[in-house]
């Protein structure tokens, strides 16, 4: 294992959704501590699901892992710092300033910015030693790539900001004491660029798509400064049984794929972990995922595969009212891409117009659909485009009514790295506002990334609730009552039959539920349980599948639809809809003896 061989102090792992990083990280975490080291493991996942893995409730600060002295892990949460971080900005101003100017500012720290910053202080204090309990190592599991490189940048970004600005207020309020953290931003960036003390484990799959991301992640990192890099390419996959046309078709997938890895990805150390037939929860598991344990033995209890109904079941009612939002939610890695190419394609198909989107920095829609479908246009939230274009537009707007050192005030303050998550969520709202005239197929970031949003979403609500309800009751229309009305939009939640996927989906539709949007569907989606596959391996993964479709059906969802694996890779057109309407085969699973 290259890199366990020398690790540095602090070990990143990264990739796209669902290639296996965080069960790679508790892995290494348990490795090195078994090994006697002092280890932290961090999750900056604010989808994090660490505490599921581990089988341990976490928090900050860190807490003890039963079973693996020398271990303990944190999630770093989102909203617990920010509620700190607002306070400590508030505090110093509350025997100066009244009650309005005090009410202005909690307003004003009320958005994902503030959340967004206040999650990267805790970060960058690891990195500076804020906590430094003679940590031999400190582990990250990160999010998914596109929010990971945006957290990975912030040290660069918000030291340059508070270097060059020569004001002591920003989108974040007065920012003082930003000002003295100043010096600890400057220890992150300089721990994160030292390859003696840094080191990124990208983590991909042998699928292409992974593996792509993977080569551009690489490519990104360096530019940041981050050239100490190794890969780790997860689940390959070995057929036992050679008349299985799943398992072959799974088999040959993953050879040209790792045939054909970018040439970005060839010089890196690199460690090829197999495809294990166990769920990655829990201690046992974990060991056993990098060869230092057995297996955990198998428990199988006798199933058979519901009778689900294909993606295509829900389309009739879906296309009904000729347009609306159609949101595809979920973990990373579990195909939300590929299911929103498909819906879009079939409702394209029938003549109505749609425009097929995505907020995820990672994604590439156009290269799932491949081809031009009439009525379906494509386009991509980019957010270096849309913070240029939200920049030029204050300046046009509010610069133009100030004078010259007002201008030069607002552009300074307009350089802030918070006015990304406003550009984004502008580009969102006019998403959600154009499926007044046609659909609007949107493919979304991976769940942390897409809860911070949706919190953008909701304070821009109440925020106009406020201002407005006096002049406009009743009259203003929110992007977030766009999402909470049934009739305009459908929220369809895509999940694997897997652990950790469908907790994620269920904590997901609460903290929807909690903001009044109530998910359309679940789309359980390449499940192996739904070919009939025999293989000895795949086999055992399927009886894990079972209980998870069977939790899906019976706890979680109110209509739910199942995609079968698919032998072609679903890329293009006719396998698009090949795709949403495949048989599920009907499957049995029998304990042994």
């Amino acid at each position: 294992m290259s890199f366990l061989d020398a690790p540095p102090r602090f070990l990143f792992f990264t990739g796209k959704g669902g290639v296996g990083k965080t069960a790679l990280s508790c892995a290494t975490a348990i490795r090195l501590a078994d090994a006697g080291k002092n280890v932290l493991l961090v999750s900056t996942d604010p989808a994090s699901n660490l505490d599921q893995m581990l089988g341990t409730p976490l928090a900050n600060p860190p807490t003890p892992i039963a079973g693996v002295p020398g271990l303990r892990a944190l999630n770093i949460d989102p909203e617990k710092a920010a509620d700190e971080y607002r306070e400590r900005v508030i505090s110093p101003y509350r025997s100066i300033w009244n009650p309005e100017q005090l009410t202005q500012l909690r307003e004003q720290l009320a958005g994902s910015c503030t959340t967004e910053i206040a999650a990267f202080d805790e970060f960058a204090g690891l990195l500076a030693g804020d906590q430094d309990e003679g940590w031999d190592h400190i582990i990250f599991d990160t999010a998914p790539t596109g929010h990971t490189l945006r957290l990975l940048s912030l040290p660069r970004a918000w030291t340059g900001f508070l270097e060059d600005s020569p004001h002591s207020e920003s989108c974040l309020g007065p920012h003082a004491g930003l000002k003295m953290q100043m010096d600890r931003f400057a220890a992150a960036l300089a721990a994160l660029i030292d390859p003696v003390r840094t080191s990124v484990v990208l983590v991909t799959r042998p699928e292409k798509p992974a593996m792509r991301e993977a080569a551009r992640t690489s490519g990104e990192l360096r530019e940041l400064g981050l050239a100490n890099q190794q890969l780790v390419i997860n689940a390959i996959f070995e057929a036992r049984d050679r008349d299985d046309p799943v398992a072959v078709a799974l088999e040959q997938r993953g050879r040209a794929a790792l045939d054909e890895m970018p040439d970005a990805l060839r010089p890196l150390p690199t460690v090829r972990v197999p495809l294990r037939p166990f769920n990655m929860v829990g201690l046992p598991a974990l060991r056993a995922l990098l060869g230092a344990a057995s297996e955990p033995e198998a428990t199988v209890t006798a199933r058979s595969m519901p009778e689900l109904p294909p993606l295509a079941s829900l389309f009739d009612e879906v296309a009904a009212p000729g347009h609306g939002l159609i949101m595809v939610m979920g973990k990373g890695g579990v195909g939300k891409t590929t299911i929103a190419a498909a819906v879009a394609v079939e409702l394209a198909s029938r003549g109505l117009p749609v425009h097929l989107s995505t907020t995820d920095p990672a994604a590439h829609v156009a290269s799932t659909l491949v081809g031009e479908v009439p009525g379906l246009t494509i386009s991509r939230i980019d957010p270096e485009v849309e913070t240029k274009a939200y920049v030029e537009n204050v300046m046009a707007t509010r610069g133009v009514k100030l004078d010259a050192a007002g201008r030069a005030l607002l552009a300074e303050d307009l350089r802030s790295p918070c006015y990304a998550e406003l550009a984004v969520f502008g580009a969102f709202s006019r998403l959600i506002r154009e499926a007044q005239r046609g659909f609007v197929v949107l493919d979304t970031a991976p769940t942390g990334h897409t809860l911070l949003l949706l919190d953008t979403t909701g304070a821009y609500h109440r925020e106009s609730v406020r201002a407005y309800r006096a002049e406009y009751a009743g009259r203003i229309t929110t992007p977030l009552m766009r999402l909470g009305d049934p009739s305009y939009s459908k929220i369809l939640l895509v999940t694997l039959a897997e652990t950790t996927p469908v907790t994620e989906a269920a904590e997901l539709q609460a903290d929807l539920r909690r903001a009044g949007i109530e998910p359309y569907a679940w789309i359980i989606n390449s499940s192996l349980a739904a070919t009939g596959s025999k293989d000895p391996v795949l086999h055992q993964r399927i009886t894990g599948e079972l209980e998870q479709v069977a939790l899906v059906q019976t706890q979680h969802a109110k209509r739910v639809a199942i995609v079968p694996w698919q032998l072609d890779e679903p890329v293009g057109v006719a396998r698009l809809r090949q795709l949403a309407g495949a048989h599920v085969a009907q499957l049995q699973v029998l304990p042994e003896g």
